[in-house]
Parts: C-alpha cells; sequence; structure tokens
C-alpha cells in the first residue's frame, strides 16, 4: 500500500506541476457540458425529461472520464519509453504498484472532475431527482467505470509503448462507443440495425445506468447490469496488464 500511495502521490504532483493537465482536467468538462446542453438541448428533447441537462450530463460524467483515461494509456507509455520504469525497476517496490498507483491517482482526478460537471451543471439548471443516495450511488459508479477505463488504456500502453500510439488508439477506441450510444440520444431514435449494436453497448447500460440514478425510477436492474459489466473488464483486464507490465518490465 505504502508503494502505490507513492506512485499515487507522484502522478498527482505531476498533474499539479504541469498546466497542459490542468487545462485538459478542467477546461474539457466544462465545455463538454456547456457545448453539449446548449448545441444540441433545443433539437433533442428526450421523452419524460423536462430538461436536458438532465438527460444528458450522466452521459458527460462517462465521456469526460473515458476521454481522460485515455491519457492513462499516454502516461504508460511515456514512462517506458522515457525509462522511467527502467528507474522503477531500480527500487524495492512492488512492480504492480506503478499500474495500481496510475488508477488511483485517476481516480481522484476524475471524483474532481465529476464534482466540477456537477457544480457547473448545477448552475444551468440540473438537479438530483432521487435523493441524496442516489446522487451518492451515481458518483460512486462513475468512479467505477473510470477505474475500468483506467486499467483498459493502461494496458494499451503496455501495448503500443508508444505515447502517440496510445493516444490516438485510446481515442478511436473511445468515440465511437460514446457516441453509438444513450449517452446524448435515445437509443430509439437510432436507425434499427445500430440500436443492435447500442442496447449492448457497454456505454449504454453504464449511462442508462447514472440517469436512472440521476433521475429516479427502477434502477436495480441498470444499476446490476452496469456493475457486471465493470467487474467483466476489470477481471480481464488487471491480470492481463499486471502480466504485460512484468513481461515488459522483465526484457
Amino acid at each position: 500500500m505504502a508503494n502505490i500511495a507513492t506512485i499515487t502521490g507522484r502522478n498527482l504532483h505531476r498533474l499539479v506541476r504541469v498546466p497542459t493537465l490542468i487545462a485538459f482536467a478542467t477546461v474539457q468538462p466544462i465545455l463538454f457540458v456547456l457545448l453539449f446542453t446548449y448545441t444540441w438541448g433545443g433539437a433533442v428533447h428526450p421523452p419524460g425529461v423536462e430538461h436536458y441537462i438532465d438527460y444528458v450530463l450522466p452521459g458527460i460524467f462517462v465521456l469526460s472520464i473515458a476521454f481522460g483515461a485515455s491519457q492513462t494509456g499516454v502516461a504508460i507509455a511515456d514512462d517506458l519509453a522515457s525509462g522511467m520504469i527502467d528507474r522503477f525497476r531500480a527500487l524495492p517496490m512492488a512492480r504492480s504498484a506503478v499500474l495500481a498507483g496510475r488508477t488511483v491517482s485517476d481516480a481522484v482526478r476524475n471524483l474532481f472532475v465529476i464534482v466540477l460537471m456537477i457544480g457547473v451543471g448545477s448552475l444551468i439548471g440540473f438537479r438530483f431527482h432521487a435523493g441524496l443516495g442516489a446522487a451518492l450511488g451515481a458518483v460512486g459508479l462513475a468512479l467505477a467505470i473510470g477505474v475500468a477505463f483506467s486499467w483498459i488504456f493502461a494496458l494499451l500502453g503496455l501495448v503500443v509503448r508508444d505515447p502517440e500510439s496510445a493516444g490516438i488508439g485510446g481515442l478511436l477506441a473511445v468515440i465511437p462507443l460514446i457516441f453509438v450510444s444513450s449517452t446524448f440520444v435515445p437509443v430509439a431514435t437510432m436507425p434499427g440495425w445500430l440500436q443492435a449494436f447500442a442496447n449492448r453497448n457497454p456505454i449504454t447500460i453504464t449511462v442508462d445506468a447514472l440517469r436512472a440514478l440521476c433521475l429516479g425510477g427502477p434502477t436495480a436492474t441498470h444499476v446490476w447490469q452496469a456493475l457486471a459489466w465493470i467487474v467483466g473488464l476489470l477481471i480481464v483486464t488487471i491480470p492481463t496488464a499486471v502480466l504485460r507490465y512484468r513481461r515488459t518490465t522483465a526484457t
């Protein structure tokens, strides 16, 4: 745990010291909230929702977290390319601490981003309609999907080992999943052949669960489905990433 805390602190200090990373973590989520609300809000009217911001903000949680997590792969690949991982190997520390510390620091960043978006959204009309417990549940679920994204992109960074390729590959993976989902519009508005994919898209399942927690109504099925996806992704990606890290650092 001490090793993980050290790596986490190192990553958070880097986030604070690099202005572009701070800008990415703050300005981008704010822009997402404002731009999607005011450019699409007048044209998209989801059934049963009075204000578009209430519908879209849970989706923007996932969008911002996914885009931010793509930088995890970049950071891992950069540490490999710059020799930082070799320095870690020379220290008396657990090898898994490098990856675990990265995902923990990502979770801290994601919590900041979520709170920031809730604050901005509240200023333009967003409200939690299901009470404090459901609101905290939504934040917790958003953090959980963020952890899953972090491990996925950490594995990507270990595989490609090039910062630019990791960044491009991460975005190419995220963009179609985000836009072919219920993030911005109801799946029912899509062509039938696209609905088949969108309804099974883990992003749709997670966004629907977050939306249920924010808006109220039946939540159990949506939340359990989202948690099942998250746990399944973690079961696959964590051991695969750790094994890949050990093989990478052994050569």
